[in-house]
């Protein structure tokens, strides 16, 4: 039995379509990434998984219990961190904790090792009113309350979003070791470069699924050429490439400019070109593909390789 699985769920609000026919499965232990854009329909699937808000059409299982006949089995059996913090301001960190261990029946003894490598470092914290903590020990609070009752699925919708690059980093090793715990955790983010600390991710846009699958396979089945191009000029460069007829996606990578070409092509060969842009060009190296490379072919791109 999977930990999650979807069929076919969609949500609409008015005509504003949030999620089309999304399905996918989690199964016990995997670290599963939802990933993507702000607006993808990412939190409206998790309200929809953690028996907040129902879909228009599809079916929703969690730990085998269907999302709207058997609400009240899965409330007992998840746990649930939403993107904006909501634990309470004014109590400090041990009374927020010990209030949702009472409100599922536990004590925070009796689950203390499940959260206790999180719990040590606020633990110098513990009298400290929750809203005066920084973003990085708010959500290492946040997650502590998710995890006391020892729930089976573990739900974090985008928790890295305006946490420190630490942070995010200690909290990505955190999940790594409750993955090894056997619980299934379903993660969404629109940050790309986390995707690769999962099992498996689903990419998705503007409420639909573009691919399934690991993150390195994801990134072996690109099949693109795909260029890095270092410029002094980059406006310009840009500006040129997407009028090229060998462009197919030209977009800004930090320093560089990663090209995609409708054929494939050499260095040399895309630096000829450039050449006779009269643009100065630095470097042309053949890159592999990111996942945000990945996310961007799949999101955008359309026409296929000419050999």
């Amino acid at each position: 039995m999977s930990a999650i699985t979807i069929n076919n769920i969609s949500k609409s609000y008015g005509d504003v379509l949030a999620l089309n026919r999304v399905s996918f499965n989690v199964a016990k232990g995997e670290l599963f990434g939802l990933i993507g854009p702000d607006g993808a329909g990412k939190s409206t699937l998790f309200r929809i998984l953690t028996t907040l808000l129902l879909a228009d059409e599809g079916e929703g299982y969690v730990v085998g219990h269907h999302v709207v006949n058997e609400y009240k089995e899965i409330r007992k059996k998840v746990g649930y961190m939403p993107g904006r913090f909501s634990l309470y301001q004014d109590l400090s960190v041990e009374e927020n904790l010990s209030f949702f261990a009472t409100i599922f029946g536990t004590t925070i003894q009796e689950n203390y090792d499940l959260v206790k490598d999180i719990y040590v470092q606020l633990e110098p914290f513990r009298t400290r009113p929750a809203g005066k903590l920084s973003g990085g020990m708010k959500q290492k609070l946040a997650l502590c309350c998710a995890l006391i009752h020892r729930p089976e699925v573990l739900f974090l919708d985008e928790p890295t979003t305006g946490v420190d690059a630490v942070s995010r980093v200690e909290f990505w090793d955190m999940l790594q070791k409750l993955k090894q715990k056997g619980i299934a955790i379903l993660v969404s983010t629109p940050y790309m470069d986390e995707a690769t600390r999962c099992d498996c991710i689903a990419l998705i846009q503007k409420g639909g699924i573009l691919s399934i699958n690991s993150p390195q396979q994801l990134i072996d089945d690109f099949r693109r050429p795909l260029f890095a191009i270092k410029t002094s000029a980059t406006y310009r460069m840009l500006k040129a490439l997407r009028n090229a007829n060998f462009t197919a996606s030209a977009l800004p990578f930090g320093e560089n400019i990663h090209l995609i070409t409708t054929s494939k092509m050499t260095p040399k060969e895309v630096k000829e070109h450039l050449d006779e842009l009269n643009i100065p060009v630095e470097e042309v190296t053949a890159i592999t593909a990111t996942i945000e490379d990945v996310f961007l072919e799949l999101s955008t791109l359309k026409e296929p390789i000419k050999e």
